[in-house]
C-alpha cells in the first residue's frame, strides 16, 4: 500500500535532516519497520527518497516561495519532511493525481506533527498546485 511506502520515505527524508551517514541501513530499517515487502511499495518509496535527494534544493525554493519567502529553515522539521515528500509526488510522478498527493500529505502531518500542521501543509500545497 502507498501509504506505508509514503510514511517509510517520510522516516528516511526526516532523518536526512540531520544524519546523511548510513543511509543505506537506516533505509532497511526503514522499510522492514513499515513492513515494506510488497517490491511496488519497496520501488515508491524508494523513488521518493531519490527524487527528494536529487531536487531537494529545487523542492526547498518551492516550499520558500509557497511559503511567501518564509525561510525554510523556519518550518518544522517534520512539516518540511512531509512537504518535501509531497511536492516531488506533485512535481515528478505524473500517474499521481496533485490532490492525492496533498490528501496524504495532509493525512502524515495529522498522524506525525503538530495540531496545526495538516493546515498548513494544506495551504502550502494547494498554493502549489494552484499556481
Amino acid at each position: 500500500m502507498r501509504t506505508a511506502a509514503r510514511e517509510a520515505a517520510l522516516n528516511v527524508v526526516f532523518a536526512q535532516q540531520f544524519n546523511t551517514d548510513c543511509m543505506e541501513t537506516l533505509v532497511k530499517k526503514v522499510f522492514k519497520q513499515f513492513e515494506l515487502k510488497n517490491q511496488e511499495d519497496v520501488r515508491f518509496a524508494t523513488a521518493l527518497i531519490n527524487a527528494v535527494d536529487k531536487n531537494r534544493a529545487e523542492l526547498i525554493a518551492g516550499i520558500e516561495k509557497a511559503c511567501h519567502h518564509y525561510l525554510e529553515n523556519r518550518i518544522n522539521p517534520m512539516d518540511k519532511s512531509i512537504l518535501l515528500i509531497a511536492m516531488a509526488e506533485i512535481f515528478y510522478f505524473d500517474e499521481i493525481p496533485p490532490v492525492v498527493s496533498v490528501s496524504e500529505a495532509t493525512g502524515l502531518a495529522r498522524k506525525y506533527s503538530t495540531e496545526t500542521s495538516a493546515d498548513f501543509v494544506n495551504g502550502v500545497l494547494a498554493g502549489v498546485i494552484n499556481k
